[in-house]
Formats: C-alpha cells, sequence, structure tokens
C-alpha cells in the first residue's frame, strides 16, 4: 500500500486553511492565483479555507494542521498518511501558528 504524499495542491489546500483567518489580500490574492494554476476550482478553494476538502487523507491532513494533537494524528495515520508526511505537517502547522502569533502581539 503506497503512502499519501503531500503534493504542492495539498501543501496549498493546508495554507488556505491556515491562514484563512489571518491572510491579508496580498496573500489571499496570490494563494488564489497559485490556486488556479494547480487547477483547484473556488469549491475547492472555498472548501479548503474551511478546514476541509472534497478529498478524504487530504480532509484528514487538514485537520491534523489545524488541530495538531495525537487524535488527529491517528485519525491522519488510519487514513493513510505516514509518520514522515505527519512531521511534515506539524512543521507547517507550527510555522503558521507562529506567525499568527507574531501578528497578534
Amino acid at each position: 500500500m503506497s503512502s499519501y504524499e503531500l503534493d504542492a495542491r495539498a501543501w496549498l489546500s493546508i495554507e488556505l486553511a491556515l491562514s484563512a483567518k489571518s491572510a491579508d489580500q496580498f496573500d489571499v490574492r496570490r494563494q488564489e492565483n497559485d490556486a488556479r494554476t494547480l487547477g483547484m476550482t473556488g469549491a475547492d478553494i472555498d472548501i479548503a479555507r474551511s478546514g476541509s476538502s472534497f478529498d478524504f487523507q487530504l480532509a484528514k491532513a487538514t485537520a491534523f494542521a489545524l488541530a495538531p494533537n495525537e487524535a488527529n494524528r491517528e485519525s491522519a495515520i488510519k487514513a493513510g498518511l505516514d509518520d514522515r508526511v505527519c512531521a511534515a505537517i506539524e512543521q507547517i502547522a507550527a510555522s503558521y501558528m507562529g506567525g499568527a502569533l507574531r501578528k497578534s502581539t
């Protein structure tokens, strides 16, 4: 069984979810342009910003990025994400959480 890989579309979907409440207009436009380049539709962008996905594994990855706790990690692993992918998701989540904390202070 092959493991889930985070491609550019998955990374952008996670970024859209993590930055949904804090992105400035420049970031929003950049994200939308990047999403369109990757073939994402308006519905894909909207659901990513809401913290989910039409793709089951990506929905689990996004949920884990938004709340990187043990329960969400286990759920992501059950959905086919491996420890390496989960570690990468934890890193991007930490970088966004750190950035959001800096913006709010």
